[in-house]
């Protein structure tokens, strides 16, 4: 992507982002009509709707020509990934969003023929910014974000990982995870990819590991823990295919063949 059409384009993202962040703020305390979707315990509200359609109606508006993918099914139907492809949840982390207020994030990635060029993921109630351009850095509000270091170990390693691994499913033995988790140092929840992703670009983990996410939870992060030196795959350690779901790791590249030697040690 052309250097001026990239900046054009985060510039209006970051804008847009921001003016969606005071949206759910001053909208957040009133009746939210809380619906479910997949299960009882994948939750969409009004607010989820609305953020969705505020971006689709501005990036059309502004950019006829580009397409969208979103979490609420405002966007277009995507089979390719060619073209200029923003890729959307307007609130990653609904539970928290519904029964706490607070972890939930916006996250809007751009990607240009399959290459993330723009990444985009807000704290919306802490007002933290992490952001980055290919190329240019990644950075949290306007502190840039150090490469990730060197001399980390599995052994004194913090991972994002939830409850699910540690229970019997169709991916891995739990029994392989626990193990896992006695080896690292600790673990961490916090019940949002997008900001896992942050808090891996930012060094406060070293790695996330989660099942079976969408387009949408990963596009903006993949950008940001690139710009430090982090790197994502599925848990084989393939390549992230931008249109499926699919199980992620995102992590120190230090960690990443031991990683993945433990998951495919436990694969069933």
């Amino acid at each position: 992507m052309d250097k001026a059409i990239r900046n054009d384009i985060y510039d209006q993202a970051v804008k847009w982002v921001l003016e969606a962040g005071t949206i759910i703020r001053d909208e957040m305390n009133a009746p939210l009509n809380i619906e479910t979707k997949s299960n009882p315990n994948d939750l969409v509200t009004v607010l989820d709707k609305r953020i969705e359609a505020f971006f689709v109606q501005n990036i059309k508006e502004k950019y006829s020509n580009h397409f969208i993918i979103g979490e609420e099914g405002y966007g277009d139907s995507v089979t390719s990934l060619d073209g200029t492809i923003w890729i959307i949840d307007p609130i990653d982390g609904t539970m928290n969003f519904v029964h706490q207020r607070r972890n939930f994030a916006i996250s809007v990635g751009v990607y240009q023929d399959g290459i993330g060029e723009i990444g985009i993921i807000y704290d919306v109630m802490s007002d933290m910014l992490y952001h980055a351009k290919k190329g240019e850095g990644a950075y949290k509000n306007n502190q840039q974000l150090p490469q990730l270091t060197s001399d980390v170990k599995l052994t004194n390693a913090i991972i994002g990982m939830n409850h699910f691994w540690l229970c019997e499913n169709r991916l891995i033995d739990e029994k392989t995870m626990q193990n896992f988790v006695k080896k690292v140092r600790g673990t961490r929840t916090y019940g949002s990819a997008a900001l896992e992703f942050a808090y891996t670009a930012e060094g406060i983990e070293n790695g996330y590991l989660s099942i079976g996410l969408a387009p949408w939870d990963v596009a903006a992060g993949i950008v940001i823990v690139n710009e430090v030196g982090g790197v994502t795959s599925d848990i084989d350690g393939n390549e992230v295919n931008m249109l499926e779901k699919t199980s992620i790791l995102t992590c120190n590249p230090i960690l990443k063949d031991e990683i993945i030697t433990f998951i495919r040690n436990g694969r069933k």
